[in-house]
């Protein structure tokens, strides 16, 4: 089995679903333009939206085939990262419950990049390839 099966699991279907459905329901662009734009980042918006969603479809790809896992982490860390700062922050912690839009899972995704960044795969590959 993978090292951090459940971890690559979830964190690609949470990525899965967040660009594919974007992509599809047209969200990606509506994003890019009406809000990227609107905070200062026009007229780099709409470019800047799909690099994220195309960063995270990417990912799936490298996280499951054990290549450039530590290299995809740090991209979808500083998304992350900067979600909380533009859009989570103001709302609190929580997502649900005692708050709405928080950054409680934000922390959380961030966290599961960080334990995929810190595990060492190259070593268990060359201890297969030795014995």
């Amino acid at each position: 089995m993978k090292k951090n099966f459940y971890i690559r699991s979830a964190l690609s279907v949470i990525l899965l679903m967040h660009s594919v459905v974007s992509i599809f329901s047209g969200d990606v662009n509506d994003f890019g333009r009406l809000y990227l734009d609107t905070i200062g980042f026009s007229p780099f918006g709409i470019y800047l939206a799909w690099a994220v969603k195309l960063i995270h479809l990417f990912s799936i790809f490298l996280i499951w085939s054990d290549r450039c896992v530590k290299v995809v982490s740090i991209p979808n860390m500083f998304i992350l990262t900067l979600g909380i700062y533009f859009l989570h922050w103001q709302n609190g912690w929580y997502v649900v419950g005692g708050g709405a839009n928080g950054i409680e899972f934000n922390v959380l995704l961030i966290c599961c990049f960080l334990q995929l960044f810190f595990t060492d795969y190259h070593s268990e590959k060359m201890h297969k390839r030795s014995s």
